[in-house]
């Protein structure tokens, strides 16, 4: 039903330069008879900044009679960001929303505290059948608004600001970027651009933002590192831990829960424990008490 029109990176490939940390893989799923593509979580990254879920589906084309039918189901405590690059979907919700999204459009669900939705190609574009082409990300939010009351946001491509020039088209979607802000309302500062290049053009990715990720629709690109630099603060790494989780290691070594390391670095309780994850991931651990040890041997934190 779906295919991808670009080669696969393959697992275990030589990174061309130092402006890579990992390179994810998507492994193929099946959501409600839908093929798609899921890069977060993965078992090298499982998340990018407040990003904790990405999908990528399609592009496909469905016949006619076809469509997608993701029946109503729940979410709570994070936030949902679906952008499009063809055909249409039909979100409903609780709230009494029924929005349909079309390509270059936004829809930010909230979740807060619960929502529960829908989403569903339309009856008249069932009927001929249409290709459909887009992505969805979920989105962690700080933990002093995970349960705020839910909302749902849709912006039209007009509304997103579009930056052009030396061969490079950007549409912010959410956040800033080269000067321009989306209007789009978000729970914490974060960035989502849809980037067009031409062949040479270049794209610098700024220092400045403690994790980035690229991710490649269609296409090939070549990173600089003269352009962009490894992800982290300052781009340094440790055992191949980010700045972020180091920070976390250090609060797990001196006895503090998930949800006091997410008060004391004002993150949601949820992403310190992926953080917690990922580090065991990282180092071969399976156990707490393990990671306190390790950590300890290996300098990697401060001892009172």
């Amino acid at each position: 039903m779906s295919f991808f029109p670009g080669k696969d990176p393959a697992a275990g490939d030589k990174y061309a330069c130092d402006a890579l940390e990992t390179v994810v893989v998507p492994r193929s799923v099946d959501l409600d008879g839908f093929s798609v593509r899921r890069a977060l979580p993965h078992a090298q990254r499982r998340t990018v900044g407040p990003f904790v879920f990405f999908d990528h589906f399609g592009p496909a084309e469905f016949k006619s009679g076809q469509g997608i039918d993701v029946r109503p189901h729940p979410h709570i405590g994070l936030s949902t960001l679906t952008y499009l690059y063809d055909g249409e979907i039909i979100h409903r919700d609780n709230l009494g929303v029924k929005a349909p999204i079309h390509p270059g459009e936004v829809n930010w669900m909230t979740a807060g505290r619960g929502i529960v939705h829908s989403e569903r190609t339309a009856p008249d574009h069932r009927r001929e059948g249409e290709p459909l082409h887009g992505l969805q990300f979920w989105v962690g939010m700080p933990a002093q608004k995970e349960e705020i009351e839910p909302s749902f946001a849709h912006l039209e491509g007009k509304d997103l600001p579009i930056v052009t020039g030396e061969g490079k088209t950007v549409r912010v979607v959410a956040g800033a970027l080269f000067g321009a802000r989306s209007p789009l309302a978000t729970t914490s500062e974060t960035l989502f651009a849809d980037v067009s290049l031409d062949a040479g053009a270049a794209l610098p990715l700024d220092a400045e933002t403690e994790e980035r990720g690229v991710y490649i629709v269609a296409g090939e690109i070549v990173l600089d590192p003269q352009l962009s630099q490894p992800a982290g603060l300052k781009g340094e790494r440790d055992y191949g831990l980010t700045t972020r989780e180091l920070e976390i290691l250090q609060l797990i070594v001196d006895g503090k829960s998930n949800k006091e390391i997410a008060t004391q670095l004002k993150l949601s309780a949820n992403t310190v424990a992926v953080h917690r994850a990922n580090m065991m991931d990282a180092l071969g651990i399976h156990k707490t008490a393990e990671l306190v040890v390790y950590a300890i041997r290996n300098g990697l934190v401060n001892l009172p």
